[in-house]
Formats: structure tokens, sequence, C-alpha cells
């Protein structure tokens, strides 16, 4: 037998060791996938999702490898393949909806996201030189995006929908109960922490004679506050919670406690009671969780706002604790679905103008993000609190004013001496 004959049987005993092992390796990945996909869809019909079924809200694969990467990274990997167009669901929002209301985010613990879990208990993620992560990567995308997707005045939070039929109305009618909940009278001098766009200063200043001091640590929405309301008596810093050291008659917080993070919530509120006058009304108005020790949600924290972690209700009263008397608590959280819908229909309807400069990804991203977060307020698996503190307890009782959504009249601020 010749050399060349030898290395000939050789060469095709070799390509058929290598296909062997090939054949091994897809026959082992498909036992493997078929076995994830039977544990998810064992999972998925608890709570009345199919995948590939013919519902709104079941789950579509386009690539059905996506499975086991859900299984073995759960929410982070499942918003992630949603971004790359791994799989579709036709009603995103109805989708969570049954996911969060079926309990199944309790039921997948990923081992691979341990290290999140961990790092959100033990670090302060939310210190001095973290705290401005979200307002670069979150608030700075540009005014003209939100301009876009929000109301007429920019209002980055949940609307009040009673008797509102429209974002708009929605959005004043939040902003008035917040003013005469904070008993606002001409005058008076308000902190607000977080300002965003400045939607409550501007209407409290209109229809109330207030003056008001906003901080926020978004740079764009600093200088778009500043060229909006430039005839108001509002003044916009770019600006930490904790180096506030002045009084007010009133504090508000909006939508900004999010951002605080678990081991900073007592610090806020000392800072809050230092600046607050004796006799003071502290609205806090904020997105909460059931649950104290839960982990911030990977994908969110990744891709949405750096750093996040939302608060229960004990973890507000520790905070609170020997420094203020709770006066009222509110919750209107499923006010929060219509909201994020309303910022879905806005957000869809203007993509045209900014799909070339933000890409495809970025629009499946953002859509994950609002329908998701309808889903889980529909769900009732997230709250949105109002909470009136004072210093010593308004004497007589506090009483929360008439919820009904009827706006004060503007005022001429020209004939107000501030």
């Amino acid at each position: 037998m010749s050399c060349s004959t030898i290395e000939s049987l050789e060469t095709a005993e070799q390509r058929r060791g290598a296909a062997a092992v090939e054949n091994q390796r897809e026959n082992t990945r498909k036992i493997r996938v078929s076995g994830a996909e039977r544990a998810l869809a064992e999972l998925l019909g608890s709570a009345n999702i199919a995948i590939n079924g013919d519902k709104p809200w079941d789950l579509k694969l386009v690539d059905p490898t996506v499975l086991d990467r859900v299984i073995s990274r759960g929410n982070l990997s499942l918003g992630e393949e949603y971004m790359d167009g791994h799989w579709e669901a036709e009603h995103l929002d109805e989708f969570f909806h049954h996911i969060l209301t079926a309990h199944l985010d309790q039921r997948v613990r990923p081992l691979g996201l341990a290290f999140h879990a961990m790092r959100a208990r033990l670090f302060n993620l939310q210190n001095l030189s973290r705290a401005w992560a979200v307002g670069e990567v979150h608030y700075d995308l540009g005014n003209d995006f939100y301009a876009a997707m929000l109301d007429p005045r920019m209002t980055y939070t949940c609307g009040y929908w009673k008797d509102a039929s429209n974002l708009a109305q929605a959005q004043e009618a939040k902003l008035d109960l917040i003013c005469r909940k904070l008993q606002l009278e001409p005058g008076m001098r308000v902190l607000d922490i977080g300002c965003g766009w400045g939607s409550f200063m501007s209407y409290a200043a209109e229809h109330y004679g207030v003056e008001c001091v906003g901080i926020t640590i978004s740079k764009e929405q600093t200088a778009w506050a500043k060229k909006r309301y430039a005839g108001l008596p509002l003044e916009f810093r770019l600006q930490d919670y904790r180096s506030i050291d002045e009084r007010f008659d009133r504090i508000v917080s909006i939508g900004m406690f999010e951002h605080v993070g678990r081991k900073n919530h007592r610090v806020y509120m000392e800072v809050a009671h230092r600046c607050l006058k004796d006799g003071g009304l502290f609205l806090l108005h904020t997105i909460g969780k059931n649950m104290r020790n839960t982990t911030p949600d990977p994908w969110i924290d990744k891709y949405i706002f750096p750093n996040g972690d939302l608060p229960s209700i004990g973890q507000i009263g520790d905070a609170a604790d020997g420094l203020f008397v709770v006066e009222d608590l509110h919750n209107f959280g499923a006010d929060y679905d219509k909201t994020l819908m309303a910022w879905h229909a806005n957000f869809e309807a203007a993509w045209p103008r900014f799909k070339h400069q933000l890409g495809e990804r970025f629009r499946r991203m953002w859509r994950y993000y609002l329908l998701s977060c309808a889903g889980a307020f529909r769900a009732r698996d997230i709250q949105l609190w109002q909470w009136v503190l004072s210093k010593e307890g308004v004497v007589g009782g506090y009483h929360r004013p008439d919820s009904a959504a009827h706006a004060a009249p503007a005022l001429d601020v020209s004939d107000l001496n501030f």
C-alpha cells in the first residue's frame, strides 16, 4: 500500500471521526434545547402563555436556541434576546401581565445572576461617584426624543387618570393634586428634589404663586428647563441632593427616590428633614415594590436605569423613622399602566423621526422597557405611592384633598412678589 493511499485512508477516518463528534454535539444540543423548551413551556403554560401559540400574548420564537439562554440567565437574557429580534409577542404588555400575575419571575432564579443580587445588597451603587450615571445614560438621551413621547410639560412620571381622558389631562391632574396635598400658598418657597424638566415647578408657580428651587443630575434637563421657564420664579440646579442645606416651606420629590438606593434612604430623609421648615410638608412620589428583600431587575439596571433600586413601604418607613410623621399614603399604581401605554403610543408614532439616529435595536429596547413596565403595573407587581410627611405632625390632623381632577386657574405671576 502506497503512502498516498495510507494518507487518504487516515484523512477519511479523521473526517468520519469529526463528523461523529459533530453529530453527537448536535444531538446533545437538540436534547438540551428540547428539554429547555419542555421546561419553559410548562412554566409559561401555568401563566396561560404558549410557545408559538395564537394568543396575542403568546411567545413566538424566531430563534429556538433562545430558550436555553433564557432558562440560564432569566430576564436579562429575555430582554436581550427580544432586542436582538430572536422572539416576539404581539402584545408584549399582556405577555408580562400574564408572567407577573402568575409570579413566574419568582420561580426562575438563574444562578448566573447571583452576583448581581449580591452586588445590589453589599455595595452602595448610588454613591456620589455613581449617582450621575442615570442622568448621562437615560435622561440625557435628548430633549427632542422625550418631547415626542411625553405630554406638553415633559412630565416623566405617572399621571392621575381618575377624571382624565388623555395624557396631558392626566399629568396636569397629578400636578394639581400634589399642589393641593402640599397646601401651597402664594409666596411659599418649594424645593423639588429630582425636578426633571420642571413640570411640577412651572405648574406650581403658574397656578399657586410659589417660587421653586429644583435640582437634577441631568445636564439636558437643566439647560432645557432654564430656557423654557426663564420668565418664572424658578431656579434649576445641576446638583446632587446630598449637598442641599437650605430651608424651604415645602419639599416635593416626584419620581426620584427610585434612584436613591437602599444604602442611602436614611441620608435622603435626613436631607429632607434638615431642609424642611417646622410646620412644613414633604410629598414623596415614588414607584415601589411589594417586598423589601428583592433584587433590582438586571435588564432594567443594564439598559434603562443604571443602579436603580425600588423601595418597599417598609424601607421607606425605616428611613423616615424618628424624622417624619406619615400624614397620608396614597397608592394609584394602576394609573401607571395607562401612562406607560400612552407613552408607548407616542413613541411608536414618533419613531420615524428617530429611527436613523437610534436604530432598530434601540426601538426594540425602548418598546420592551415601556411595555414590560406597563404589564408589571397592570399585574400590581409594582406600585406608585404618594407619601405626605410632616416633621412633628399636623395639628388637628392632615386631611387629603378631594382627588377630583379640577386644575386650579393660572395666576398672573407678574403681580406676585418673590
